[in-house]
């Protein structure tokens, strides 16, 4: 977690010049640990983004809009009575503490002038916001859970978290900050010395910053101490100043560091902001993605899971159905040697010629509890019993194998999304489908997975030698792409009989097959292999035809279609 103190003071530092004197125009709560504050200040429009996600929590400027739910949750109605017309009079933050308090000034029901304040606590897993009135009395909060250290709840009076650490801000001189270190007894290490004895201070900031000035962590002189106790001082009377800026360290994490950056306009004033606004939001997106996608993997197993097992169950009654003849062949020969049995008693076996077999000898099992023709009955009974259930279960397993195909496409497309918008093509998909539709309606309600903002069909395109190529990355932009976006001219490709995109080349020249670049069908054959199931082997066929002789079987799947007077690609 990288939102330390010092991000936090560089933040509302660059707050207090660009949104002190706003008025609030708009509250959304966009999801349930997340408030958006529409501003107005100057000519210009904010969106103060407070969020108290464990994962994501911050303050920042953002400029990513978010969808919002149908109906406003209870948090935000309330901030929308109490704050809206308001305007933002003060920002700040006590120390390097990760709290941040916003005045505003408000007009109450009887039209007077009073003052409301916003806590913003930014605490991982404790994160919240807090609204209360000018005395510090709560009025409610985003979150309601039990703090043994303090009653967060409306009608008592708000405190700051309890403070066991020293302020690095009121060290005077370096030997002040000496003494502190001598009297902290033996030091291991710098990192936890900081992190452990003074406000605001993350691993991520002292290890980063310890290292661009090629200080040890374990190993330091005093001369180093007071090379990084000036460089400290210098990046707290820089706060707000294009002279500090964050610095992504890895994919999960950054932190501030203090210097001359190329990567800042020297006249924006919030680059703070708007760093932590990118860093978090794509972090979120990626967050997002991978939820959502291993969300609709468990549905689609469970989906799997079953209609395996029901092709179990059908192939169970297939081999059933095999002994179909042999009962068949047992009343047959019975019947033809029922004279021989007639004064018989209930027999157990019997042993007769079988003139389908050069009249070998062949033994019949009976049941005793019966005579011969009653067993001769049984055995009819069964052969028709069976005859009926191998064209209805053949039946079955040819519809159970298409819906296994269909289902194992659904997999494929999950495995190849790249982003949300792959995701949520996969999810409308299964929205609509019989089998998972349920089990989707039922992650819905969760929020586990989000439906597309509209129904428009937003297709991959490459350029190959000045000729336009269409993708499609699941089941229902294949079957746009290939019977509705496509013109009958265009060329349509496949890998053989795998599961994989339908790639498009859109031929706006109505040229013949044989008149289009050999290279440029190969390359796309190429993208057809490389969006298929097939991307890793060596020799895959690719066929490819004009659109028009591309077909939607009756009933069939999305995505699944016959093509005719195709010619076929070796892609190597």
């Amino acid at each position: 977690m990288a939102f330390d103190g010092f991000i936090t003071k560089s933040v509302v530092s660059e707050l207090k010049k660009s949104i002190i004197g706003a008025k609030v125009n708009k509250v959304y709560e966009p999801t349930k640990n997340e408030v958006v504050l529409s501003l107005y200040n100057s000519g210009k429009n904010y969106n103060l983004n407070l969020c108290a996600n464990p994962e994501f929590c911050r303050i920042c400027l953002t400029n990513y809009s978010k969808p919002n739910p149908q109906n406003a949750l209870n948090f935000c109605m309330l901030l929308r009575k109490y704050l809206v017309g308001g305007k933002i009079v003060n920002i700040s933050n006590y120390d390097l503490e990760r709290t941040v308090e916003i005045q505003f000034e408000c007009y109450n029901e009887l039209n007077d002038l009073v003052v409301r304040k916003l806590f913003i606590e930014i605490m991982s897993r404790q994160s919240n916001i807090i609204l209360t009135n000018e005395k510090n009395i709560i009025i409610d909060t985003l979150k309601h859970f039990d703090n043994n250290s303090r009653d967060l709840l409306p009608a008592h009076e708000y405190t700051f978290t309890p403070i066991n650490k020293i302020s690095f801000l009121e060290i005077k001189s370096f030997e002040e900050f000496l003494e502190i270190m001598n009297t902290s007894g033996s030091i291991v290490s710098l990192t936890k010395f900081f992190i452990d004895t003074f406000i605001g201070f993350s691993k991520p900031f002292v290890k980063e910053n310890l290292k661009s000035l090629s200080i040890s962590d374990s190993e330091y002189s005093e001369d180093d101490l007071r090379k990084f106790y000036n460089y400290l001082k210098d990046l707290i009377n820089n706060f707000g100043t294009q002279n500090i800026y964050c610095k992504k360290i890895s994919e999960k994490d950054y932190t501030l560091v203090f210097g001359e950056s190329t990567e800042p306009d020297e006249e924006d004033l919030t680059h703070i902001n708007y760093f932590i606004d990118d860093f978090y939001y794509n972090k979120e997106q990626d967050s997002l993605f991978t939820n959502s996608r291993n969300n609709l993997l468990k549905i689609v197993s469970a989906s799997l899971k079953k209609v395996y097992k029901k092709m179990e169950n059908i192939n169970s009654k297939l081999k059933e159905c095999e002994k179909m003849d042999t009962y068949r062949l047992y009343g047959e020969l019975l019947t033809a040697n029922l004279y021989k049995f007639t004064n018989s008693p209930n027999l157990s076996e019997v042993t007769v010629e079988n003139y389908y077999d050069n009249n070998n000898l062949i033994t019949i099992p009976l049941d005793n509890s019966l005579n011969v023709n009653k067993n001769i009955e049984k055995y009819f009974k069964k052969y028709n019993k069976l005859k009926n259930a191998l064209s209805i279960v053949s039946e079955q397993k040819r519809e159970t194998v298409k819906e296994l195909d269909y289902i194992e496409s659904i997999v494929f497309n999950l495995s190849t999304a790249r982003n949300l918008n792959d995701i949520n093509g996969v999810y409308e998909e299964l929205s609509q489908n019989v089998v998972t539709k349920k089990a989707i309606n039922k992650k819905e309600k969760n929020n586990i997975v989000k439906k597309q903002e509209s129904n428009k069909i937003e297709l991959e395109s490459v350029v190959i030698d000045g000729y336009t190529v269409y993708i499609g990355k699941n089941n229902m932009q294949n079957d746009y792409l290939s019977l509705r976006f496509a013109n009958p001219n265009d060329v349509w490709f496949h890998a053989q009989k795998i599961h994989g995109s339908h790639v498009l080349l859109r031929n706006s020249e109505n040229l013949e097959l044989d008149e289009i670049p050999e290279n440029v069908l190969f390359n796309c054959a190429r993208l057809a292999k490389e969006n298929s199931k097939a991307e890793n082997s060596l020799n895959v066929s690719v066929d490819y035809c004009l659109a028009k002789f591309v077909k939607k079987a009756s009933g069939a799947k999305p995505g699944m279609v016959i093509y005719n007077n195709f010619k076929t690609i070796i892609v190597k």
